[in-house]
């Protein structure tokens, strides 16, 4: 493909509470056996771009620990591979990202040494498929500046959160602002852009220069004499910016039309391979409508729920309409419903947790199996 791929993995987010304490919100488990950043990385492979650079910052341990290897997303190649920059002091510098345009300006090398004539440019935390050719081509043909993917929300969608554009009929953009109290338009941006390799380094190095660190608020919303269109995206899309977004994905994915198109439809999502064992059902077990993961021992009942890798379910459990993350340990007679379970967490016996009808809350128990 002739463009080269730049994920910004990054930020932190305080919306996530507990669950970005300790990880980068592109190393989040979603759909039991899968990150969040899979989804992109396995968009830029099927897209057969052949060089991608992810840039990390906070809490980058355990993303970095899964990008350790290239070879599950098909980048562990002689020309380009995979690429992960995380902020480091030069001569010239010795800061952190102060912001996505000075993360990309602080790797503006990697870009120079391209050959590639365009850049894709996506955000870690989006849960999509797409085939970045189609955004390209029609960037191509519009002769646009720059190209934003977007995603036109139901219209009792709350934007409130999103950077929200308004087009003209052409599809060109006339107005973008950036998380609005209220806005008639329900075209959302999916922090998805095309551009052009050599205006981008031009429109960095001018934002680095006058102190402007913000990709949206400093290049798109400060750039208004580009000619910038939009590609609207029509399949599914959602970020997991927020704990309620993060619960409402893994909640999809027991739809089996969303299950279908992101898993049995090509092209496939790609993830880091454990070696573990098939989940095992002991007598007693009740599942219904639920994803549970390999390694997973379950004695009790679950129902309407995402259970990930190595988790342990004891006898007389109930799970309702809840996400229960990586080595969690259950003890019997447990009731949880309306719950996210951190990774590593114990709940002891007899343990009642979760309201069925308030809102969605976080257990994060630490416990005695990882003493000193």
């Amino acid at each position: 493909m002739r463009a080269v791929g730049i994920i910004l993995a990054g930020g932190s987010n305080t919306k996530m509470d507990v669950l970005s304490q300790k990880r980068a919100v592109g190393a989040l488990p979603i759909a039991g056996s899968y990150r969040a950043i899979d989804f992109v990385l396995s968009n830029m492979t099927n897209s057969h771009i052949q060089r991608v650079a992810v840039l990390t910052q906070y809490n980058a341990w355990s993303l970095n620990e899964h990008l350790s290897s290239s070879k599950w997303w098909d980048f562990g190649r002689k020309q380009g591979g995979l690429f992960v920059f995380t902020p480091s002091i030069t001569a010239d510098n010795g800061f952190w990202y102060r912001g996505t345009a000075d993360a990309i300006g602080q790797n503006l090398s990697f870009l120079k040494r391209c050959h590639e004539p365009y850049v894709i440019i996506a955000s870690g935390d989006g849960i999509y498929k797409l085939d970045y050719n189609d955004v390209l081509e029609q960037h191509v043909q519009s002769g646009a500046d720059m190209t934003i993917v977007c995603k036109e929300m139901a219209e009792d969608a709350d934007v409130s959160s999103y950077g929200v554009i308004t087009t003209d009929e052409t599809g060109r953009v006339t107005d973008f602002e950036e998380k609005p109290l209220q806005s008639d338009s329900r075209l959302v941006s999916t922090g998805i852009y095309v551009i052009r390799r050599r205006l981008l380094i031009q429109l960095i190095e001018k934002c680095i220069e006058q102190d402007q660190f913000d990709f949206v608020s400093d290049i798109i919303m400060r750039r208004n004499q580009k000619k910038i269109q939009v590609y609207k995206l029509d399949s599914y899309w959602q970020n997991v910016a927020s704990i309620e977004k993060y619960y409402e994905v893994n909640m999809d994915f027991l739809k089996k039309d969303v299950r279908d198109f992101f898993f049995r439809q090509y092209p496939d999502i790609y993830s880091k391979v454990e070696d573990l064992p098939p989940a095992k059902y002991n007598p007693g077990s009740d599942i219904s409508n639920s994803l549970i993961s390999s390694g997973c021992i379950v004695n009790g009942k679950i129902e309407n729920s995402v259970v990930f890798k190595q988790a342990y379910i004891g006898n007389n459990c109930v799970i309702k309409n809840s996400i229960i993350l990586n080595d969690v340990y259950i003890g019997d007679n447990s009731v949880i419903e309306n719950c996210i379970v951190e990774s590593h967490s114990t709940i002891n016996p007899d343990e009642h947790i979760g309201d069925p009808k308030g809102e969605v809350q976080i257990v994060n128990e630490r416990n005695f199996r990882y003493s000193l």
